[in-house]
């Protein structure tokens, strides 16, 4: 959530770099001014009201040890008790409707983001590897991991409906042997404490990581009387972590890692995206989230990034980095770098994680401070997150970019200890 304060005192420039992500909010910055006008009217209205009753008070007193008759200052003080309470009310009610319009504004970019519309403005950071040169032409991982006997979508269809797939023998042992090698490395080379978090959150969850009221159609929800979803990504329980408290700051920055299933409705998406394991309802990622102080988080942003690109280095995997422009930037997020993985079917860099900065925005929402030196002034942190990576699109890229003339795919040399000294997948007729 954005800082109200600033909103209030800097409406314009809210406005300005709002509009830069492609949206004109004028209806609901018009609405908050309205309120904002209105509450500053209300609340003098109400310190005076409150001033006259205290001073009130003392008049019935003075009254009663003088035996005077004080019954009209009992009345009087009652029709403006009566009056306080009303107003309060209103306050309070205004003050809801604030908050709501607030918790529907995205975040503010960061003023190194350029400025863009699309994905087309998004700028290149930097390559690695590169795309693999076939004297064949190559199969998408859908026709190899069928071929392989490795992925099967008709039965997961029947059993749970489209954009399910279930994985057998070296297909599921490789999706677990990404697991393993990415916590591995977060957690063993790059400082990251891992969590075994809850896959179901409550509302306040969502709220505070900015998937609610907003991103409601994309969530799956618990039937019943349940306050409960299933989770988008790890990112909503690890950065609840520490919702509605106080870090000591001399503890940051902290890192957590986690790997958890991903469940999503994924409204809207279409295309090429709904064949295959490109985007499922239900998927594998291990995530990074940190909390840090503001001074410290773009620093970190850059070494999440990192990190994340660390796991495509070990495997071997072409890949680049890009810094998203202001109108291709998610809800929540200040800064976002995206890390794509090469893929021969579709011959373009895809997606595989998405590494942002919050900034204050979601700490704002959760209630997540930290104190400077342990003892200063609470401040809300800045909390980062970025997928470590997806599991699924990391097979994919695997079995697409190490697949062989004859279907088979080559497991990298960095995954084979976890695949029992496995160094190729192929067909067992």
């Amino acid at each position: 959530m954005l800082d109200p304060a600033f909103v209030r005192d800097h409406l314009g420039t809210v406005r300005e770099r709002l509009a830069t992500r492609g949206k004109r909010l004028d209806t609901e910055l018009d609405a908050l001014a309205a309120l904002e006008a209105e509450r500053r009217t209300l609340i003098p209205k109400v310190e005076e009201l409150k001033r006259q009753q205290n001073a009130a008070g003392e008049e019935v007193a003075r009254a009663k040890r003088a035996g005077q008759d004080a019954s009209h200052l009992f009345a009087a003080s009652k029709a403006r008790g009566a009056e306080i309470k009303t107003l309060e009310a209103d306050l309070e009610s205004l003050e809801a409707r604030r908050r709501a319009i607030l918790l529907t504004l995205p975040n503010l970019p960061h003023e190194t983001v350029p400025v863009g519309g699309s994905a087309d403005d998004n700028l290149l950071v930097r390559k690695w590897g590169e795309p693999p040169a076939f004297d064949f032409e190559p199969k998408s991982h859908v026709d190899l991991g069928v071929g392989l006997g490795i992925v099967d979508f008709e039965r997961a269809t029947r059993m749970s409906g489209a954009r399910f797939a279930i994985l057998y023998g070296a297909g599921a042992r490789l999706g677990r042997a990404l697991i393993d090698f990415m916590l591995d490395l977060h957690t063993r080379e790059h400082g990251y404490i891992e969590v075994d978090p809850p896959f179901l959150v409550n509302a306040a969850s969502l709220l505070g990581t900015g998937n609610l009221p907003k991103f409601e159609p994309d969530l799956f929800k618990i039937a019943g009387e349940w306050d409960l979803y299933l989770i988008p990504t790890a990112e909503v329980p690890l950065t609840n972590l520490h919702r509605e408290e106080i870090i000591d700051g001399r503890l940051l920055p902290r890192y957590y890692t986690a790997y958890t299933p991903c469940f999503r409705s994924e409204a809207g998406s279409y295309g090429i995206d709904v064949k295959g394991l490109i985007r499922q309802h239900q998927f594998h990622k291990v995530e990074m989230v940190k909390f840090a102080t503001p001074e410290q988080s773009m620093d970190e942003l850059e070494k999440m990034v990192d990190n994340g690109e660390e796991v495509l280095r070990r495997l071997g995997l072409p890949h680049r980095t890009v810094l998203l422009c202001t109108g291709d930037m998610g809800f929540a997020s200040a800064k976002t770098y995206d890390i794509e993985v090469w893929l021969p079917s579709q011959h373009c860099y895809r997606e595989i994680s998405s590494c942002s900065n919050t900034m204050a925005f979601q700490a704002r929402r959760a209630n997540i401070k930290y104190r400077p030196g342990g003892t200063g002034k609470a401040e809300y942190a800045h909390t980062l997150n970025g997928s470590g990576l997806a599991v699924g699109r990391t097979l994919i890229a695997i079995v697409e970019n190490f697949q062989q003339r004859d279907g088979s795919v080559i497991i990298p040399e960095a995954l084979r200890p976890y695949m029992g000294g496995t160094e190729r997948i192929a067909r067992k007729d």
